[in-house]
């Protein structure tokens, strides 16, 4: 399988909580290895295997969490 890095822009995070709802939102999908979010620069960066899930899928499970998200 091969393994993608990306990183979104996430847009209202506000506190460490808020870091921590994005961060398991994605760590929730399947096929997800790795995040790392930066609540001071707003980003999230995911490693995770292209073959299980997209870019488009990370987005939409920070969107579904209450945050803003789009592909930097």
């Amino acid at each position: 399988m091969a393994e993608v890095k990306t990183t979104l822009k996430v847009k209202g995070m506000t506190c460490g909580h808020c870091a921590g709802s994005v961060a398991r939102a994605l760590q929730d999908l399947d096929g997800v290895e790795e995040t790392g979010v930066n609540l001071e620069k707003g980003l999230a960066e995911v490693t995770y295997h292209s073959e299980k899930v997209s870019a488009e899928d990370l987005a939409k499970a920070v969107i579904d969490a209450g945050y803003e998200a789009t592909v930097a």
